[in-house]
């Protein structure tokens, strides 16, 4: 992903112009919308955010990179690793629905352009710039509408990719459900074909067989180490880690195109993943759902706490757990026994 692409919006003007008041006014909307923001503050000169003296930071100039969590807070002193900022802005990218940069000129994003007393026209040399405000102007108000239009279509920009799991064993049908046929095509080739039809590529994950028929479609190993439909997901995650996938289970024979342009319409800022319920239903189907780049950190960790079900992130914040509308339901019908076929 180029960094133009990701979420990363910038305020800039030279010292003085209003930067930090500007932000500061926006970030009572953006959280007051539900947003999880970032501000990165770039500075031409040494930090110095700690009292001389203090344990944290002696440590630090000890060579440390220092971490303090408080109940409700924390905070991190970190020193020069070699890395370049654009790649701590897109390491905050996943993290985070919108990172807000003072500062940093040069940087290849969105960027309004503050002008100070006496400045009548922005520096030549700086790009991407989308707006300049002057102090009469009202800034907050009209840098907050460019944002209502602005982010939610950088949301869209990440690609779309399509993962069909085929992992399982399909001990209750007695025959691998991915092979099963319907209309003469496999449910295979029907998710394969209708998910192709919404997205950019797909990918099909697990250690099932593929008929020759289907030889150029993308095949994924399940992620090493993990189990359940989570290793599969996470292993076309890590494979595309910045796109925004659908993920459909092989044992849903009635996926519709329809379905999935429905999963994928819900792809927007705060939203994370979108783990469709069932009506009445308390609990969600994560085998027909969209997750978001952002969501792989949550799925992460579940990982490393050893857990595999990936409906558990639906207590995160960031997770829509909607009903589908009624003419979609279908879609997330599960079929498992050869009762389930029958019917």
């Amino acid at each position: 992903m180029n960094l133009a692409d990701l979420p990363i919006f910038a305020i800039c003007g030279h010292s003085g112009s209003g930067k930090t008041t500007l932000i500061e006014a926006l970030l009572a909307r953006l959280r007051g919308s539900g947003l999880a923001v970032a501000v990165a503050k770039f500075h031409a000169h040494r930090i110095d955010v700690d009292r001389p003296g203090k344990d944290s930071d002696r440590l630090f100039r000890a060579g440390a990179d220092v971490f303090l969590q408080g109940p409700d807070e924390g905070f991190s002193r970190t020193l020069p690793a070699g890395r370049a900022p654009v790649l701590t802005l897109a390491d905050l990218s996943r993290r985070y629905d919108l990172v807000l940069v003072e500062g940093r000129k040069p940087l290849p994003c969105a960027k309004v352009w503050l002008l100070g007393d006496g400045e009548r026209r922005v520096p030549r040399e700086f790009a991407g710039i989308v707006a300049s405000l002057s102090r009469q102007a009202d800034r907050a108000e009209i840098t907050w509408n460019i944002l209502q239009s602005w982010l939610p279509a950088q949301w869209r920009r990440p690609p779309a990719y399509g993962c069909v799991l085929i992992g399982g064993g399909s001990t209750r049908m007695g025959r691998p459900k991915h092979l099963l046929k319907s209309g003469g095509k496999t449910w295979l080739a029907t998710t394969v074909a209708r998910l192709a039809k919404v997205t950019q590529r797909v990918a099909v994950v697990g250690a099932g067989d593929v008929p020759r028929s289907m030889g150029e479609v993308v095949r994924l190993p399940d992620a090493p180490g993990l189990r359940g439909p989570l290793a599969g997901i996470l292993a076309a995650m890590r494979w595309a880690p910045w796109a925004t996938w659908l993920v459909a289970a092989c044992d849903m024979p009635n996926v519709s195109e329809e379905a999935l342009a429905w999963l994928l319409a819900t792809r927007r800022p705060g939203v994370w993943a979108t783990l469709p319920r069932g009506p009445g239903r308390r609990g969600v189907e994560p085998l027909l759902a969209h997750y978001d780049f952002r969501a792989r950190g949550l799925l992460e960790d579940l990982a490393a706490e050893g857990r595999s079900a990936p409906s558990l992130i639906v207590d995160c914040p960031k997770v829509f757990a909607p009903e589908p509308p009624a003419d979609l339901r279908a879609a997330w019908e599960n079929v498992n026994t050869p009762e389930d076929l029958a019917r």
